[in-house]
């Protein structure tokens, strides 16, 4: 597509991504309709889209059709969307807002939230396999790959090792490992949903691409902790100073703010540099990175 700026970019994706959402998700008018209501809910409530928003712009790098890439991108943001649910639940964080409403088990009830996200990450992959513009081959390493970096080995490992890390002393290496499971791996994800969408990308750019992904994912946590100690809210519906309430270790108290900071645009240089290889097609994945660098919320 024609875009010359992030915004332009972003409205246009969105829009796609939108569309493609809605059509998967079940109508409230079905049985269970509470369910579906809070499923809904939950997805269509706003966001910033980043994750969808990079599978779309890794695709742009590649020269693939915006088409090849909805389902892909609304799965990532489906996986995403039942993680925010689960997050936000007594036993985790315990959050009453979520993009400035109340919290899906505070809108509904927690029972009701638990089988929102429990069902919204099943609907990501039967979207991924009811695909009928990706080869089965595609379909079947994106199925595969995403429900690694949403598990035990990735996302829900990094969630599970964040609260056993609550009350305890981390040092860098540990809280690196940590956010690159509970909040890199799911980047990652997205970025390799286009890479996959691809089918045949050489294992140079595939790096690369893979590279700019594990460096952005890092720089938007520690950005996200520089936020928070800053006083700003770190996420839509986050309270502000939530990892300091919950006694969990972030890179200001471990490194002081101004390294923090100073990580945060290091890793944003990484992650430009490794996809200058894909010149001008690559302008999406940098309006990406320098945005979240100097995001303020």
């Amino acid at each position: 597509m024609i875009a010359t700026n992030l915004d332009a970019y972003r409205t246009h994706c969105q829009a796609r991504l939108e569309s493609c959402l809605d059509e998967l998700l079940p109508r409230v008018t079905v049985q269970p309709m509470r369910l579906h209501e809070a499923m809904r809910y939950a997805v269509l409530g706003g966001g910033k889209r980043i994750r969808p928003l990079l599978t779309y712009a890794t695709g742009e790098a590649l020269g693939l059709e915006a088409a090849t890439l909805d389902r892909p991108a609304s799965a990532v943001e489906l996986i995403h969307a039942y993680s925010l649910i689960h997050d936000d639940l007594p036993a985790m964080d315990d959050d009453d807002l979520r993009r400035g409403r109340p919290t899906c088990h505070r809108a509904f009830d927690e029972a009701t939230a638990i089988l929102a996200g429990d069902a919204l990450q099943t609907l990501a992959f039967q979207a991924l396999a009811a695909a009928e513009n990706l080869d089965t081959r595609s379909q079947v390493a994106m199925i595969e790959h995403l429900a690694r970096a949403s598990g035990s080995r990735g996302m829900v490992g990094g969630q599970a090792l964040d609260l056993e890390a609550e009350g305890k002393t981390l040092d860098v290496t540990m809280l690196e490992h940590i956010h690159i499971h509970k909040t890199g791996a799911l980047i990652r994800a997205a970025v390799q949903m286009g890479i996959l969408a691809h089918g045949a990308l050489d294992a140079d750019r595939t790096e690369r691409l893979d590279r700019y992904a594990k460096c952005l994912g890092l720089a938007f946590q520690i950005q996200d902790d520089v936020l928070d100690v800053e006083g700003e809210t770190a996420a839509i519906g986050k309270t502000a100073g939530r990892d300091q309430v919950l006694d969990k270790a972030t890179y200001p108290s471990l490194v002081g703010l101004a390294t923090a900071k100073t990580m945060v645009t290091e890793l944003t240089a990484q992650a430009l540099e490794a996809v200058t290889i894909f010149g001008a097609s690559a302008e999406p994945l940098r309006w990406i990175a320098g945005a979240l660098n100097g995001r303020k919320n």
